[in-house]
């Protein structure tokens, strides 16, 4: 199962190429993580049981622009005791446009530590695993 959402393409991402700028791909991708997240666990104690981020990769294929209907994908392509990692794939009329990855750890803010993933966000994610 991978979990979907439609991006609009803001003026303010554009760069003076006239196409969406590399670093903004990083705010796709974590807007259709953090959806994604939240409608599978609803109300969660993100401060007990919340995740940082150890690592993003971004491959660019073609340029995105500001008319473009792009749409991001989200998948988990590895699932570990503590971390787990998310893919996405970017398209625009069902071209590939970019892809990323990120490895995420299960973080504990109230205790300052790693943690092995709760059960009920290891769930969710399994449900969506490849």
């Amino acid at each position: 199962m991978t979990s979907s959402i439609d991006i609009q393409i803001r003026f303010s991402d554009i760069d003076l190429m006239g196409h969406v700028n590399n670093a903004i791909y990083l705010n796709y991708f974590e807007s259709a993580r953090m959806q994604c997240l939240v409608s599978m666990l609803g109300k969660w104690d993100w401060y007990a049981n919340g995740i940082i981020l150890k690592t993003n990769e971004i491959e660019y294929i073609a340029p995105v622009f500001l008319e473009d209907k792009a749409k991001v994908t989200v998948s988990v392509e590895h699932l570990g005791q503590k971390s787990f990692t998310l893919g996405y794939a970017l398209h625009v009329n069902g071209e590939l446009k970019t892809k990323g990855r990120s490895v995420l750890v299960s973080f504990n803010f109230k205790e300052n530590r790693t943690q092995e993933l709760h059960p009920d966000f290891r769930a969710a994610l399994e449900k969506m695993e490849n």
